[in-house]
């Protein structure tokens, strides 16, 4: 069966029928891969005239042919399809010159409680129709390979309010989420001039935590390419506003009441934390975090803060917010994205997001498949010479 090219807006229209799809299969990832050189193939699979499978398809040259690559895809309306789709690849990626083809699907492989318990059986039939058809398999994998996530945090909004949402959370969640509220904190969308503001967020965040940030061409093709389906947002405080409601707050407690001591104590640690920051009374940039849309998913593609304001617990009232928008979408899946499928404590980022009481998810990892073996062996070989 051939594959057939669709055009954005064909692609579009059958990626908003899928079911579940991330945002790596999206036209606006299309159009950020082609403003970094990529060239971009939407490919469908279809079924007595109808589509049944779809792939944004992306190539990049490479010595000896091209890197051809589906990443978190394909997506597809009828499961029982997607063998011939891989089978029909094969020869689109000989056709089309490819040294070496790469699939990363985005189908769950298993699933995980918040600890890392398995609570369904592994889908190993995954695997094993990849491998049937001559693709290779990089194994399952922890940690970050050459980059890769595939381990996924996600929280399921189906049925919350926003009230019901928060006490979803754990007890530090929470804890930390009322305590921005005591601050006072704002929570808003970044325009686009501010995006040097943000990007700065992520970069201290990358030196403490030992990551290299993207450079700012990045973050404008971003913020330009994806539109409302993405949010920059930022956290901020205003000093002076933020002791006025505090003041309010400890004018407003009971007196009479048994915590009331306990209760003022706290805003007053607040209050002193507050007039002990050298700061001028304009607003101060806190912590920040990217989200980014589809009709069926919101993914959290990564986030920072300052490590001197971190009292404020900014990062946990983003994620509230962040999750009450999605919801405010019509949208049910907060993905979390990376964590390293490790559970002996070591993971910090995992930590993190336990505390929103979420579950975890396994991708099988990453598919290869080499059209001229021969060739692609020769060239690598070639290459680990020339490096001597």
């Amino acid at each position: 069966m051939v594959l057939i090219t669709l055009t954005k807006e064909d692609f579009q229209a059958y990626s908003d029928q899928v079911s579940c799809r991330s945002f790596m299969q999206s036209v606006q990832m299309g159009n950020l891969l082609e403003k970094r050189g990529a060239k971009v193939t939407y490919l469908s699979l279809k079924q007595k005239g109808e589509i049944q499978v779809a792939a944004l398809v992306y190539c990049l040259p490479m010595l000896g042919g091209f890197h051809m690559e589906i990443n978190s895809g394909p997506i597809y309306t009828k499961k029982e399809f997607l063998s011939e789709f891989y089978f029909a690849l094969k020869e689109y990626a000989k056709q089309n010159g490819a040294l070496e083809l790469v699939v990363k699907p985005y189908e769950t492989y298993q699933t995980f409680d918040s600890e890392g318990n398995p609570i369904d059986a592994e889908k190993k039939s995954i695997i094993q129709s990849l491998t049937d058809l001559g693709y290779q398999f990089d194994g399952l994998t922890t940690g970050y390979p050459n980059g890769e996530v595939s381990w996924h945090y996600i929280k399921d909004l189906q049925d919350y309010d926003a009230v019901s949402l928060l006490k979803s959370f754990n007890k530090n969640s929470i804890r930390n989420i009322q305590s921005a509220f005591d601050f006072n904190l704002l929570v808003r969308n970044a325009e686009r001039e501010e995006i040097p503001t943000f990007k700065k967020i992520i970069e201290e965040t990358g030196k403490r935590q030992g990551f290299e940030d993207k450079n700012l061409d990045y973050y404008f093709k971003l913020y330009d390419m994806f539109g409302d389906k993405a949010n920059f947002l930022i956290a901020e405080v205003n000093m002076q506003q933020s002791i006025d409601a505090l003041n309010v707050k400890m004018a407003s407690l009971d007196k009479k009441s048994k915590q009331f001591y306990q209760q003022y104590q706290a805003l007053q640690k607040k209050k002193d934390f507050l007039t002990s920051l050298d700061s001028d009374s304009g607003n101060v940039v806190l912590a920040c975090a990217l989200i980014i849309y589809t009709n069926t998913e919101a993914t959290y593609l990564f986030g920072g803060s300052y490590a001197e304001y971190q009292k404020f617990s900014a990062p946990f009232l983003l994620q509230y917010h962040a999750m009450k928008q999605t919801m405010q979408r019509n949208i049910h899946r907060y993905n979390f994205l990376g964590i390293q499928g490790i559970f002996d404590g070591s993971d910090g980022v995992l930590r993190f997001k336990q505390n929103f009481n979420g579950y975890i998810v396994r991708k099988a990892g990453t598919f290869r498949y080499y059209p001229s073996p021969l060739k692609y062996k020769c060239i690598q070989l070639l290459k680990k010479l020339l490096r001597r």
